[in-house]
């Protein structure tokens, strides 16, 4: 963010962001005119949880085609594996530093991007959050504020992967559940739907619920202990695809592939295509392409002095 240095244009970034709730951030002449520091287009960074995952090519794919669109410079960066959060708070601070004119971020950790939330917020750098909500009490608590959410709603995602699985299993179920990383809101949210879906039916029993922290090789080997520690297990939920995609090479490698209904969640070309071969029974499908586009899209807005809303929702829908 450019140094104020005199009051008129501390004076306009203030009335600017007043007319903004819930937003921060530049709003001197040059981002009123569309233009980042020093006449140059505005640099907006897409900041994922990781570029080593389908779902989050999608949504910079999607970024991609806004930042085109709205005359904006797009940077991407993510850490290696979605579980470094601390890679990814370096990742915001180098950003920072680097003084960027607006950041969209997929968090990898709820209450973990709270500081480098904060941090933005003195700069005067928007932030849009995307896919993943930043917890709100923590945010309240360290006085940090977001532009914008922009996401689907995993609880009821959670909810319609619960019913379809229910509906499947007229007579029953012994169930195991493939956790994303623990204390994650995005995880918990889509294991709470599931939970509450299927709550009415005394015949639907989770046997064992453990985390494979979203990732496909984890997905398998916490699924290989699960079926021999449960030979009865006949359904298994996973939070992400990945892992419900490791679950199936589990199965099958234990000679029960089509004996346990799997379901997943995201709906990636290859969770798809085991929809179609009918070696999966359902999942949840989001738009990470959409997300991607709108963060992007509302970055460029608020940069340009237009307001955002607080929440865009994207809609989610069964794949089966």
């Amino acid at each position: 963010m450019p140094r104020k240095t005199h009051f008129l244009l501390r004076t306009v970034a203030a009335l600017a962001l007043a007319a903004l709730p819930g937003g921060c951030g530049r709003r001197g002449a040059e981002a009123a005119a569309g233009v980042g520091r020093g006449g140059a287009r505005p640099t907006v960074a897409l900041v994922l949880k990781t570029l080593n995952h389908p779902y989050f090519i999608d949504m910079q794919r999607g970024a991609e085609e806004a930042a085109r669109a709205a005359g904006v410079d797009l940077v991407v960066q993510a850490a290696e594996r979605e579980i470094d959060v601390e890679r990814q708070m370096e990742i915001i601070e180098n950003l920072i530093q680097r003084h960027v004119d607006a950041l969209v971020i997929a968090p990898s950790g709820s209450r973990e991007i709270v500081p480098v939330v904060v941090k933005a917020n003195r700069a005067g750098i928007p932030v849009i959050i995307v896919d993943t909500r930043v917890d709100a009490p923590t945010l309240r608590a360290a006085g940090g504020r977001i532009v914008t959410f922009i996401g689907s709603d995993n609880y009821e995602g959670g909810r319609v992967a619960g019913r379809f699985l229910a509906e499947r299993m007229p007579g029953g179920a012994r169930i195991a559940v493939l956790e994303g990383i623990p204390g994650h809101e995005t995880g918990d949210a889509r294991l709470r739907g599931f939970r509450d879906a299927i709550a009415g039916r005394a015949d639907l029993v989770i046997v064992a619920s453990q985390p494979a922290n979203w990732e496909r090789d984890q997905g398998y080997n916490v699924c290989q202990n699960l079926l021999q520690a449960h030979p009865d297990v006949n359904a298994l939920f996973a939070a992400n695809d990945l892992m419900a995609l490791g679950a199936l090479e589990a199965i099958a490698a234990a000679g029960r592939a089509g004996r346990i209904t799997v379901v997943g969640f995201d709906a990636l070309d290859e969770a798809r295509q085991a929809v179609r071969q009918g070696t999966m029974a359902g999942t949840v499908a989001q738009d990470p392409a959409q997300m991607g586009r709108a963060g992007v899209e509302a970055a460029a807005r608020v940069l340009r002095g237009g307001v955002v809303p607080p929440e865009i929702g994207v809609p989610i829908q069964l794949v089966h």
